[in-house]
């Protein structure tokens, strides 16, 4: 009981701090090693509680497994909807800063090494889509949970089983390719994909901007264009600390651009 009550917290977690990461952004205040601590931190409360794993707890969801998830599913439905909420208004932080599997991806980023871009964004997000049909499938006609095959729950309980060392090599693989799983794999990333194109505050181009594209070139995403619709933006601020132009980009509403420049965006 105690255990499933720090689980919570780690919602909680997710809740507050999704709200503080807004609030930095929108007031640009937000620093890199600001981001680094709160990714750390968040890959600690993953090894010491399991939690904010929100895939996770959405593939226990669909599993309707209730020991699975500590609590009734309408909770963990209601918490799940709250993200993408958040996500729809704010943006991917909670993907970006708050998933302990995210996280650790995003820290492994980091490691000094040449970097693979995907340059066709299309056919990840088609991969992943075609996965997350095969992962409702398998959970609701044969009762499998596809995300125990990758081992993300065994590496952060550290239990060595073949499922830890996929999920280590996944993690490998982050130092060349930015968030394999995420972009990928991950049944919670491709819904919040969805509100996140949609989303009312975005990082958006202003009349500043000299088209240098340094922005597109850091972006490990691609989506740093003018027109991307930032489905995949992590928020994870590599855009911003190589552009040239103070002002030239800004985490703003959506709109607000349009109005101030007289430029679509």
């Amino acid at each position: 009981m105690v255990y499933e009550q720090a689980k919570v917290l780690g919602f909680l977690y997710a809740l507050v701090f999704f709200l503080v990461l807004f609030a930095l952004w929108y007031t640009k205040r937000w620093k890199r090693r600001t981001g680094i601590v709160l990714l750390l931190v968040t890959i600690a409360l993953g090894f010491l509680i399991f939690s904010p794993v929100i895939p996770w707890l959405f593939q226990m969801l669909v599993l309707r497994d209730v020991k699975g998830i500590g609590g009734p599913l309408a909770i963990a439905a209601m918490g799940i909807v709250v993200m993408l909420t958040l996500s729809f208004l704010f943006g991917r932080f909670y993907c970006g800063y708050l998933c302990p599997i995210g996280a650790v991806q995003e820290i492994g980023s980091y490691v000094p090494v040449p970097k693979i871009h995907l340059k066709n964004k299309i056919m990840p997000c088609l991969f992943r889509w075609a996965f997350f049909f095969v992962f409702i499938g398998a959970a609701i006609f044969l009762s499998l949970g596809i995300l125990r095959l990758f081992g993300i729950r065994d590496f952060f309980y550290l239990v060595f089983t073949t499922g830890f060392f996929v999920f280590l090599v996944i993690i490998g693989l982050s130092f060349f390719l930015y968030r394999p799983f995420c972009r990928l794999f991950c049944p919670f990333g491709a819904l919040v994909s969805v509100p996140a194109m949609v989303s009312r505050f975005k990082i958006q181009r202003t009349d500043q901007c000299i088209e240098c594209k340094k922005c597109e070139q850091a972006c490990p995403t691609n989506e740093a264009k003018r027109a991307d619709l930032k489905a995949e933006c992590y928020l994870c601020h590599r855009c911003l600390d190589v552009c040239p132009v103070e002002g030239a980009l800004e985490y703003t509403r959506v709109g607000s651009v349009t109005k101030k420049t007289g430029k679509e965006e």
